[in-house]
């Protein structure tokens, strides 16, 4: 149960951009309240946010030997609660925007709070193989995020699953690093812009499976992904292909279910915030992480946008 009834500021999330907020309020001596669970459906969607399922940090500022995805957050957590940031476990069930202070039916219990920061993330959308989830932590070879892990597929053949402007965007990154990228889409038509098409087809290290679909990653511990294999949409015939790795471009999902239809957001469902700063469409609401961004999501970035909430919450607050 969270210790009090009412709060200055409540958290929700508790990824880089939840405890960056937190550690940010806290040092206010706002006394925050973080909601660790992220408020997505996925089964990945864990206290911590996305860097719970990765291994090796290789591109957080102040880490020269890189540093485990969950240690890094679990330091992360321990610099918020140093300073008196109370932490409750499970997710936001239900909340009340229209009015403040704000009720929130929490899962540890209901509480009111005179701002909210939201920072539940996103989540990536997968294949939903069943050897996928292994594959992506124990054993390494899938990922989501080439920016983040291509220079670990140097030398590599790589595929990358999508037909969007991203999987267009990922491919041409990957190929900084990897000997081969092959593209796998379910259709023969893109939908990725005309302008990402034209880059990606006049790369040389670009190939294409098209009218394909994953069906099995292939590979095992201590070898990583070997392979995939490929089902053809048309006749059904399945080929493998050997790989070292294979990158989901299939797009994210932000976490806001919850709370949908009482802040703004653009067509694919991410909060849009005002003015250049992190307030969403309700006043004393403050947005940060990848709930909100769609363009960069990374862990720096999204710690960024957890300090500029709690500065915005802390601004709002005082006047």
């Amino acid at each position: 149960m969270p210790k009090k009834s009412r709060y200055k500021v409540v958290i929700l999330g508790s990824g880089p951009a939840g405890l960056t907020a937190a550690l940010y309020a806290s040092r206010a001596s706002l006394e925050p309240l973080v909601v660790e669970g992220g408020g997505g459906n996925d089964a990945t969607d864990l206290p911590g946010g996305q860097l719970m399922l990765t291994t090796d940090v290789d591109n957080y500022p102040g880490f020269p030997e890189g540093i485990l995805g969950p240690e890094l957050m679990e330091k992360m957590r321990k610099q918020a609660e140093r300073f008196g940031a109370e932490f409750v476990p499970g997710q936001l069930e239900a909340a009340f925007l229209h009015e403040r202070p704000f009720a929130l039916t929490l899962q540890a219990g209901p509480v009111q709070t005179d701002t909210l920061i939201v920072a539940t993330g996103a989540t990536a959308r997968w294949l939903d193989l069943p050897e996928e989830l292994d594959f992506r932590t124990k054993i390494g070879g899938v990922s989501a995020c080439a920016t983040c892990d291509g220079f670990f597929y140097k030398g590599k053949d790589v595929l990358v699953v999508g037909g969007g402007d991203t999987a267009m965007e990922e491919a041409t990154f990957l190929t900084k690093f990897a000997s081969k990228v092959t593209i796998v889409h379910r259709r023969t038509e893109l939908r990725a812009s005309k302008i990402m098409q034209d880059r990606a087809r006049a790369n040389p290290k670009i190939a294409w499976l098209l009218e394909r679909s994953v069906v099995k990653i292939m590979g095992g511990p201590g070898q990583g992904v070997t392979g995939a294999r490929l089902r053809d949409v048309n006749t059904g015939a399945e080929t493998d292909v050997a790989c070292g790795g294979i990158f989901m471009a299939i797009g994210h999902v932000p976490n806001t279910a919850v709370i949908k239809g009482q802040l703004e957001t653009d067509e694919n469902g991410y909060l849009l915030m005002r003015d250049g700063t992190t307030a969403t469409s309700v006043p004393g609401v403050f947005a940060a992480g990848d709930v909100a961004d769609h363009r960069y999501r990374q862990a720096v970035t999204a710690a960024g946008s957890g300090c500029m909430a709690a500065i915005d919450a802390e601004r709002f607050l005082s006047h």
